[in-house]
């Protein structure tokens, strides 16, 4: 009997064994905990840090808005490197990056400079957030990318768990809210030290390739223009939804962005390359990433200033408090990603997270300023399992659908539109809050005989306020929470009808595309590229391994 009829299919020869992948992640995961912890760190950290700096509400939003948008932009950027230059260089640069805006954070005593700092975090974790996911995606087959993919999960969530904790430990003990900048120091000294003793990777450069500097201004510019439209409109003092001014922002950024395209179309090395974008399993998942980013950004944003702001807790209690939403993800993203890499079906889990994300944001606008703990626990954990679901295998689905050697510049797409829909959702969320809590306010103080015009924007630093005053405003902003977790709901509505209509292709085996078959091709012929174990191109992996 022929040895290819008795013999099993062997895995692609060039992934490395699961010990070597594993001590490879291990410099990786270390750098990718201290980023997502210096958010979650600043969350429960916020309204402290607002209030001590006698900030607003819109500069509370700004405080995340700016790392997310620098996050963005730089984002797509990254991801090109990350298939022109050498990995590892990479990522220690983006921790470098990172540390240095973390100082200046850390030294600020103005809002201005605090978000001049949040920029420099926000370009230091867009290459982490994009390098850690091709690296991963060049070393490991699409097969067996769900365990490792569950791994990045878990470490979020320690990170999403531990850093409210840590941060509203911080806060409330002597140090003050100023170490929680200054704690991911040694953090990312630590994994630099990793990185340099545990991932090694060959570059593979391309020649002739170069950058787009021109498309990666005119999206930055089109993105940073609807950002301050949003954040701004509606706002007392500013200008409203439908005015003279919102037409001259809407139109100059959808400008813009038409230009960006235009660029993009033509340009040899484009940042974000159309092809790879406007292919069905990439633009589909990329709609899902922006809907899943509005949720998942306002719900860790918001929900940290719910507990504290309306409900009264301190900065540890509501870090705690936070704990079902990531127990929810922890759960989800590890048990997900070791069902898919065992099975080798994604689409069934993507499509579920979608479903469970509509209905924990649609349980969570009934909330109020009473409603009870568990109960809101409880939602939150409905959020945490439809995110960790989604998150990371909305990234394989695309990955399994280009070859290695655009890898990065395809994930860092889907990241790009994730963390946009997240500045964009923040931004949004942030000003309907401000205006609904302002309309409450004003009620509440009519009720006391107190006449006012606040837009809701007012000083953050309700301890300064008298008893009576204080009570207003935190019912108000209790009270308004409910409606941007209704207008979540709608996104993630978006994101439902997109997982659902994604091409459920097998996973392949091998960690590149086969060559001769393009996966626009496979997908054109209703047929997985080759490399993929099923029924129907089995004898062909034999031959081609044989």
């Amino acid at each position: 009997m022929s040895s290819s009829v008795e013999t099993p299919v062997r895995r692609d020869p060039t992934a490395m064994s699961h010990r070597e992948v594993l001590e490879a992640m291990t410099g990786l995961l270390a750098a990718l905990f201290t980023a997502l912890l210096s958010t979650t760190i600043v969350a429960t950290a916020l309204p402290t840090i607002i209030g001590d700096l006698e900030g607003s509400q819109t500069a509370y939003a700004w405080v995340i808005t700016t790392a997310l948008l620098a996050n963005a932009a730089s984002t797509p950027i990254w991801g090109k490197f990350a298939d022109l230059f050498n990995k590892k260089l990479l990522v220690q640069s983006a921790i470098v990056i990172f540390v240095i805006g973390s100082i200046i954070a850390g030294f600020a005593h103005t809002v201005p400079l605090l978000l001049v700092a949040r920029v420099i975090q926000g370009v230091g974790m867009g290459g982490l957030t994009a390098l850690t996911v091709a690296i991963i995606g060049s070393i490991v087959a699409p097969r067996e990318r769900g365990r490792y993919s569950g791994y990045m999960g878990a470490v979020m969530a320690v990170s999403m768990s531990g850093g409210p904790i840590l941060g509203g430990v911080i806060v409330d003990s002597p140090l003050g809210w100023r170490w929680c900048f200054f704690v991911c120091v040694p953090l990312a000294v630590i994994a630099l030290v990793l990185l340099h003793r545990t991932l090694r990777l060959p570059t593979e450069r391309k020649p002739g390739v170069s950058i787009d500097w021109l498309g990666a201004a005119l999206l930055t510019a089109g993105v940073s223009v609807l950002l301050i439209w949003v954040s701004f409109a509606g706002k007392a003092g500013y200008y409203e939804w439908i005015s003279r001014e919102s037409a001259l922002y809407v139109g100059g950024g959808v400008l813009l962005l038409i230009a960006t395209v235009w660029v993009e179309s033509r340009a040899k090395s484009p940042i974000i390359p159309l092809p790879i974008v406007t292919e069905r399993t990439t633009g589909l998942a990329i709609i899902a990433s922006i809907a899943v980013g509005v949720g998942m950004f306002g719900a860790t944003t918001f929900l940290g200033q719910y507990f504290q702001t309306a409900r009264g807790y301190s900065p540890t209690a509501a870090g705690v408090l936070s704990i079902p939403l990531v127990f929810g993800m922890l759960i989800a993203s590890v048990g997900s990603g070791q069902l898919i890499t065992r099975f080798g079906k994604w689409k069934r889990f993507v499509v579920a997270g979608g479903a469970l994300l509509v209905i924990g944001f649609a349980l969570l606008s009934t909330i109020d300023h009473a409603t009870n703990l568990w109960l809101v626990g409880f939602y939150t954990v409905v959020v945490g399992l439809g995110v960790g679901m989604m998150m990371q295998n909305l990234v394989l689905a695309v990955q399994n659908t280009v070859s290695v050697h655009n890898i990065g510049a395809a994930s860092s797409s889907v990241a790009f539109f994730r963390t946009f829909g997240g500045a964009i959702g923040v931004s949004v969320l942030g000003s309907v809050l401000a205006t609904r809590v302002s309309e409450l306010s004003t009620e509440g103080f009519a009720r006391l005989g107190i006449q006012t015009r606040s837009s809701g924007s007012g000083n953050l630093n309700l301890d300064a306020l008298p008893g009576p005053v204080a009570t207003i405003v935190r019912t108000a902003y209790g009270d308004a929470t409910g409606r941007i977790f209704l207008i979540a709901a709608l996104a993630t509505v978006v994101a439902l009808i997109a997982t659902a209509l994604l091409p459920n292709r097998p996973l392949r085996n091998t960690i590149d595309i086969d060559p001769k078959l393009d996966p626009m091709r496979a997908q054109a012929e209703d047929t997985p590229p080759v490399g993929e174990i099923d029924g129907r191109n089995e004898d062909k992996v034999r031959v081609l391994q044989n």
